[in-house]
């Protein structure tokens, strides 16, 4: 997006389009996901429909999948940047497009990529359009958050009216995600994966894993680097593997063993999902979509999956879900929204501008006669936990709706539960950031900081919708009409029109 303005106008995209005249916008975006095992790159053609005020995702074309490399290091085990650099050059030229024509996009970085050594790197390759893109490092919880949207199983919890499990199988970690009604409501990931055992081309172990070390040592042997691993010993690691993999998505109480494997809290098991689907890696494998081996544990673990679920979940509905190891973000749509200057809080006013802010919108229970601040804090900390942003090095932005009057006993539960929820950050000295859809952003804004004192800058805009996985930019106070103009970024997923997710607010 241009950020050249004239007669009030904000123009959109690489051709200067004013989202404020047209119905229809189509956008050229790019999704690059890089990971610890794999990495690859989809570009999309997005049409942007005008709904009322609203503009939403109303259809998306692929242009171009790119091949599936496995992520390549150098001798010190960092990411190899020169050849992932070569790789996706070559795929922007087999899809015929050059970084110019690419209005928008989502860069994905897990696992090691996520180290500040590799991301920098990463980073670099994606400089000259830095402005385009939103980035995203993912830990375990967004990670698994993303591969149940990019997967579509929380579309499919909409279409089936049912509770839907994604299980994404990588080479290092299985993520597992409940969806109920196209979100997201509880999360966990293990150290299980096909490539924490990895093997060279005279089938010799050449990489092993702590995860695989302990399972190898409850299987009742060693592993060990440029030894051979016997097929019985292989076949007993790969069906233990399996084991815990359905113990942690069924099961609770879990085995100490398989406790110790968890890189979340376990699942809470407030839902009892009655389908299954699988993406990532090995989810090829298990789906019959890939047969080539990668010298790695993902043909057997495959196997081992489909047979243990046949004896420890023989109820449960597998089904397909739309992608497999692709399960990813196809890039981001943006739009800009003009936010009435009656109704804000800044201050102080030099905070602003702010650029891609990510954005958690909690479970609050704003419109009952009581707001109870416990839970608004409780809520808000499983909100940034679940996108790895309890403790984040930059803003992030509270997205409410606020119901009922705005009584200062309201207002102070509310508020209370917000800066409790915030401490995390709060105590970095991030600037606190509230957007709301409800006209009661400046006795909130004022309130944080008069009343409850948090100490730091404080936002408070009103009259957008917004939701998770979304990023907003939030540019300087217009002294002519005392607005702030907001550019909203929204992850966009293969089935992400479907959810009905991309459309927002536009005034």
């Amino acid at each position: 997006m241009s950020d050249e303005e004239a007669g009030g106008r904000v123009f959109f995209s690489n051709i200067k389009r004013s989202l404020e005249e047209e119905d229809e916008i189509v956008l050229v975006s790019v999704g690059v996901d890089i990971g610890s095992s794999t990495s690859h790159l989809v570009f999309s053609r997005l049409v942007m429909e005008r709904l009322d005020n609203r503009y939403i995702v109303s259809e998306r074309v692929v242009l171009h999948e790119s091949d599936v490399l496995l992520t390549p290091y150098a001798e010190n085990q960092s990411i190899d940047a020169l050849r992932l650099g070569a790789f996706i050059q070559d795929q922007y030229d087999k899809a015929g497009i050059t970084s110019e024509k690419i209005d928008t996009g989502a860069l994905i970085l897990t696992g090691v990529a996520v180290r500040r050594s590799n991301a920098r790197a990463i980073g670099e390759l994606f400089a000259k359009d830095a402005g385009k893109f939103v980035s995203v490092s993912a830990g375990d919880a967004l990670e698994t958050t993303l591969a149940a949207f990019g997967s579509g199983a929380a579309a499919l919890s909409i279409r089936l009216n049912q509770t839907v499990m994604n299980i994404d199988i990588g080479g290092g970690t299985t993520k597992m995600a409940v969806c109920v009604g196209g979100e997201v409501v509880d999360i966990t990931a293990l150290d299980v994966g096909a490539r924490i055992v990895a093997f060279d081309q005279n089938d010799e172990v050449c990489r092993i894993e702590e995860a695989a070390k302990r399972l190898a040592q409850e299987c009742g042997f060693d592993l060990e680097l440029g030894k051979t691993l016997s097929l019985a010993n292989r076949k007993s690691l790969v069906a233990l593997m399996a084991q815990k993999i359905i113990e942690v998505a069924k099961f609770h109480p879990l085995s100490p063993h398989t406790s110790a494997l968890l890189r979340l809290d376990a699942l809470r098991h407030q839902h009892t999902p009655s389908v299954l689907t699988f993406s990532g890696g090995v989810s090829e494998y298990i789906y019959n979509r890939q047969s080539q081996h990668f010298e790695d544990l993902g043909p057997e673990l495959a196997k081992e999956i489909t047979s243990a679920l046949l004896k420890l979940w023989p109820e449960i509905d597998v089904q397909i879900p739309d992608q497999g190891i692709r399960a990813t973000v196809v890039g981001a749509s943006q739009y800009t929204v003009q936010v009435s200057g009656s109704t804000i809080f800044v201050e102080p006013k030099d905070t602003l501008p702010l650029k891609n802010v990510p954005v958690i919108a909690p479970r609050l229970s704003l419109s009952g006669e009581e707001i109870k601040s416990q839970e608004v804090e409780q809520e808000i900390k499983r909100a940034l936990k679940r996108l790895d942003l309890l403790d984040s090095d930059h803003p992030v932005a509270l997205c409410y709706k606020w119901g009922g009057s705005a009584t200062f006993r309201r207002l102070d539960d509310f508020c209370q539960g917000v800066a409790k929820g915030f401490e995390n950050l709060i105590a970095k000295g991030h600037p606190l950031m509230l957007i709301g859809e409800a006209d009661c952003a400046g006795l909130i804004g004022i309130h944080c900081q008069e009343e409850i004192k948090v100490g730091v800058p404080v936002i408070s805009v009103d009259g957008i919708t917004l939701s998770e996985l979304d990023f907003v930019d939030i540019g300087a106070l217009l002294e002519t009409s005392g607005a702030v103009p907001v550019v909203i970024k929204s992850l966009v997923f293969p089935v992400t029109s479907g959810l009905g997710k991309t459309g927002f607010q536009s005034t």
